[in-house]
């Protein structure tokens, strides 16, 4: 029964398959009937979900924000297939057909971070994700533009996804992890990263002041400490002469 009004938020039940019509859920995959491939992607307008294939939206009828691919002579950084140019909004990017990795350059992915919009168009579920394997989640990758290994990094410390990020060049995302993180900045991810970068400055402000005051009440003792050693030796000779 949950899982019947999950589907009623999100518009899963209104969907049917691009190619041939048959009602069909995104989390297969492929359709039962005509085995054509399905993705669902979010609307750019109500966010409902629709089929990548679908022109529009089937709850608010709005354009799908997704252009048609095209071949590229570039190659997978997950696993070396070659790639596909594909706009989504207005936001372009790299898509692996093979493994459904994407690249999107460093102004590409910066948009999405920023544009609420462009969040919107590239919010979707890939049918059929699951957990990464071990060896896709601790597998350096070359960076698509330089070739270079990229670093492995957890978008906004907060989110969980791991990312592979090539600065200034771009960040490659395997299947699923685009999604994951439209959907965390989109429910206030970015948000909650400053509040907690804010607190960590303030904790680390706090301990500073802290060992400032300690230092200078030690530093004061020892003061205090000098001062009558040297009061009683200044005594002592003063007696002597």
């Amino acid at each position: 029964m949950r899982l019947f009004y999950a589907r009623m938020t999100l518009g899963i039940d209104a969907l049917h398959c691009p190619n041939c019509g048959a009602p069909a859920d995104p989390d297969a995959g492929r359709c039962a009937y005509c085995r054509a491939r399905l993705a669902a992607v979010a609307c750019p307008s109500c966010f409902a979900a629709m089929f990548e294939g679908a022109a529009f939206c089937p709850r608010c009828g709005a354009a799908r924000a997704r252009g048609t691919a095209a071949p590229s002579d570039e190659r997978c950084p997950g696993c070396r297939a070659d790639m596909a140019a594909v706009s989504v909004g207005a936001v372009p990017m790299l898509e692996c057909p093979a493994c459904d990795g994407v690249w999107l350059d460093a102004a590409a992915f910066e948009r999405i971070c920023t544009d609420g919009e462009a969040r919107a168009a590239v919010i979707h579920r890939p049918g059929g994700t699951g957990p990464a394997t071990t060896e896709q989640r601790f597998r350096y990758r070359p960076c698509l533009r330089c070739g270079r290994m990229m670093n492995r990094v957890n978008f906004a410390r907060l989110s969980g996804t791991i990312v592979d990020v090539c600065r200034g060049h771009g960040t490659f995302l395997d299947r699923g992890e685009l999604h994951a993180v439209a959907s965390f900045i989109h429910d206030g991810g970015l948000d909650r990263m400053r509040e907690r970068e804010l607190s960590d400055i303030q904790e680390a402000h706090r301990r500073q002041a802290a060992e400032n005051a300690k230092a200078s009440r030690s530093q004061e003792a020892g003061s205090s400490v000098w001062d009558a050693a040297s009061l009683a030796e200044i005594v002592k000779a003063m007696r002597g002469w």
